[in-house]
C-alpha cells in the first residue's frame, strides 16, 4: 500500500508543478505583451467593454452583476459573471470591480490596447498610478449604463475624468432620431387624430396639440448646418 501511496503523492505533487509552470508562462506572455496600467478593450456584440490591465495577466474592470446583492458567498461571485447575471446587474443597477484573468476580461475577442489615447483630450497618467486607482475601486459599486459604466470606470482610473464616449455617442444618436422634423409631422398628426377622438377641444389640449410639434421642429432646425 506504502508504494501506490507514495506514487500518488509523487503524481499530485507533479501535477501540480505543472499546473503552476503553465500559469506563469501565461502570465510571462501577458506581461510581455502589456504592461501594468495599459487601458484594455475588447469589443462586444451592442458595446465596447474596458479594462485595466494589473499584471500578472490580471485586469481589473467594472461589469454589472446581480450576485454581489443576493449572495454573500465569495466563491460563486467569483465566478465568471454570466449573461443572466450581467442582465439582471443592469436592471437592479448593481456592479462590481472585480480582478479576472486576461481570458475571462476578452472572452474570445480579440483585444485592443490604450487606444483611448489618441482620442482622449488629457493626458494619460503613469501606468503604476493607473493600476493603483483601478485596485483601490475593487468592490461593489451602483452601476448605470449611461451615467457610470465600464468606460467611465477606465476613463478615471486612465485620465482622471468620469467620461464615456460610448454613451455620448448613444445620446447623440437618440437625439438625432426624436428631434427631426419627420417625428414632428408625426406629433402633429396624432394630436389632430386625438383631439378629433376626443371630440372636445380646450384652449390648453388646442396648445399642447400645436406647441409640441413646433418645438421639436424648431429643435430640428438648431441641429442644421449653417450655410453662408
Amino acid at each position: 500500500m506504502f508504494p501506490l501511496q507514495l506514487l500518488a503523492l509523487l503524481f499530485i505533487s507533479t501535477s501540480q508543478h505543472d499546473d503552476e509552470e503553465k500559469k506563469k508562462q501565461k502570465e510571462n506572455k501577458y506581461d510581455g505583451i502589456f504592461r501594468r496600467g495599459d487601458l484594455l478593450q475588447v469589443p462586444r456584440t451592442l458595446f465596447t467593454h474596458f479594462g485595466i490591465y494589473l499584471g500578472a495577466g490580471r485586469v481589473a474592470h467594472f461589469i454589472p452583476d446581480i450576485m454581489p446583492l443576493i449572495s454573500s458567498d465569495q466563491c460563486r461571485i467569483r465566478q465568471m459573471v454570466t449573461n443572466s447575471r450581467l442582465l439582471l446587474g443592469v436592471l437592479a443597477k448593481c456592479g462590481s470591480v472585480r480582478v479576472d484573468s486576461v481570458e475571462d476580461f476578452a472572452y474570445g475577442s480579440e483585444i485592443f490596447i490604450n487606444t483611448m489615447d489618441k482620442v482622449c483630450s488629457r493626458p494619460a497618467l503613469q501606468g503604476e498610478e493607473v493600476a493603483m486607482r483601478a485596485e483601490k475601486l475593487q468592490g461593489d459599486v451602483s452601476y448605470s449604463l449611461l451615467w457610470y459604466n465600464c468606460e467611465h470606470f477606465v476613463m478615471y482610473c486612465r485620465y482622471g475624468t468620469n467620461m464615456s464616449f460610448q454613451t455620448f455617442q448613444f445620446c447623440k444618436t437618440v437625439r438625432r432620431l426624436l428631434l427631426s422634423r419627420r417625428v414632428a409631422k408625426v406629433t402633429a398628426m396624432l394630436g389632430a387624430c386625438l383631439l378629433l377622438y376626443v371630440r372636445t377641444v380646450t384652449p390648453c389640449s388646442a396648445m399642447l396639440a400645436v406647441l409640441l410639434p413646433f418645438l421639436i421642429w424648431m429643435a430640428s432646425l438648431s441641429r442644421l448646418p449653417c450655410r453662408i
